[in-house]
């Protein structure tokens, strides 16, 4: 499952925002903050596991989740290049808009020469 098709689910961000607040959290203590079925958020809990975004550990009868560091360290890595690309993009882009400032500053306005 691509990390990025498990994110474009409301649900499952606001899945990974519960766990991010709270820690590692019990299924049955997910379930109760969404008005769907137990089932419905489980699918979006194999959703997010099969994504790696979240860990599940089975202590007991219960079946714990918890986010996955590795993966939210990838995802933090790739959305930090994104960001410095158009950084880049964005400096050059005032560059070239500043040299072309620049120029219209220095021709002569032909307004002006028209009227001597």
């Amino acid at each position: 499952m691509d990390m990025f098709v498990a994110l474009a689910d409301p649900t499952r961000r606001t899945i990974l925002e519960i766990l991010a607040t709270s820690g590692e959290l019990a299924a049955t203590a997910l379930y109760e903050h969404f008005p769907v079925s137990p089932q419905a958020v489980s699918q979006h809990l194999k959703v997010l596991r099969e994504a790696h975004l979240v860990e599940m550990e089975k202590r007991a009868q219960k079946r714990l989740y918890r986010l996955n560091p590795q993966t939210l360290s990838q995802f933090e890595e790739w959305v930090q290049q994104v960001q410095q690309r158009w950084s880049e993009r964005f400096e050059a882009l005032d560059t070239v808009l500043e040299m072309e400032k620049k120029k219209g500053d220095e021709t002569p306005d032909a307004s002006k020469s028209d009227e001597h």
